[in-house]
């Protein structure tokens, strides 16, 4: 049973992200603000937090901040208006672990506090460094299945023993999303822009290239690269790529409102270095160890 925290001043908002997130398999509590989050916590030691990023007493990215000191494993998924986009940006850098559009919670929350909620629990299983000693470098080929993400992602965690939960959350969910963009976009070439309308289209493409040549051939490699102080991750697909310099610098604030772009929008945040080949089938990131 996961519990979730939802911080929301806004009894109407409440409500509706509540009414979302009815599942068995999830609990739901409420709070007011951010101070109210902090102390709801410690009681309830919550598996996720899904705030609200403009609030009274103490707002998201306060909360952000505090949270990150107590309990850097904690993962947090924002909810993003307009207005306070630089305010989410803050936040992602300080330590919050994705978002969601306000405007798009009806189709997007859920299954972005489900990725959330499988990149902690595989996380949870690799923090020790007696049983995992940092090996120098190590590459995957992986086929276009996104059941194969979570192992590889859990595999690479279980190389970071050292490393503060903060990290290893946000370099999993950096790799995730660079995985999913290189078998969904690369070797199958579904647009993502695909997902803004209908995304009922966009799944069913994916679903058919994933048993015709020839996408159904192609294959993603991963490459890692480890030391104490660095990790460095290259993703490639077979896919026929794309310009690099045609895309707009993802980090823009205003992406906080759309679901297409998130991957790059969060590689970006998190990731110290990111760089694509010219040919736009490959990147490369790299995350220093925080102090």
């Amino acid at each position: 049973m996961a519990k979730i925290l939802i911080v929301e001043d806004s009894p109407v908002d409440q409500l509706l992200i509540k009414r979302l997130l009815v599942r068995p398999d999830w609990v739901s509590q409420i709070a007011s603000n951010g101070k109210e989050a902090l102390e709801l916590i410690g009681k309830l030691r919550p598996d996720i937090v899904v705030t609200d990023l403009q609030m009274p007493v103490m707002d998201g990215l306060e909360l952000v901040k505090a949270v990150r000191e107590n309990d850097a494993g904690l993962p947090i998924v924002l909810v993003t208006a307009k207005g306070s986009e630089q305010t989410a940006v803050d936040a992602l850098r300080d330590g919050a672990t994705s978002y969601s559009p306000k405007s798009k919670l009806s189709t997007d929350l859920v299954s972005t506090i489900e990725q959330v909620l499988e990149m902690s629990r595989r996380m949870r299983y690799s923090h020790d460094s007696e049983f995992f000693p940092t090996p120098k470098s190590h590459a995957v080929v992986l086929k276009n299945d996104l059941k194969l993400i979570g192992p590889t992602i859990e595999n690479m965690q279980s190389q970071l023993p050292a490393w503060s939960d903060r990290d290893r959350l946000q370099i999993g969910m950096a790799l995730d999303e660079a995985l999913v963009n290189a078998m969904h976009h690369g070797n199958l070439e579904v647009d993502s822009t695909m997902r803004e309308g209908d995304e009922t289209n966009y799944y069913e493409l994916i679903r058919v290239r994933q048993g015709k040549p020839p996408w159904n051939d192609r294959k993603v490699r991963v490459e890692f690269e480890f030391s104490d102080q660095h990790i460095c991750i290259q993703v490639s697909d077979e896919g026929s790529g794309f310009d690099p310099a045609t895309i707009p610098d993802p980090r823009t604030p205003e992406n906080l409102h759309r679901v297409c772009g998130r991957g790059l929008f969060l590689i970006r945040n998190f990731m110290d270095q990111v760089a694509h080949n010219a040919t736009g089938n490959q990147i490369t990131m790299t995350k220093l160890r925080e102090k």
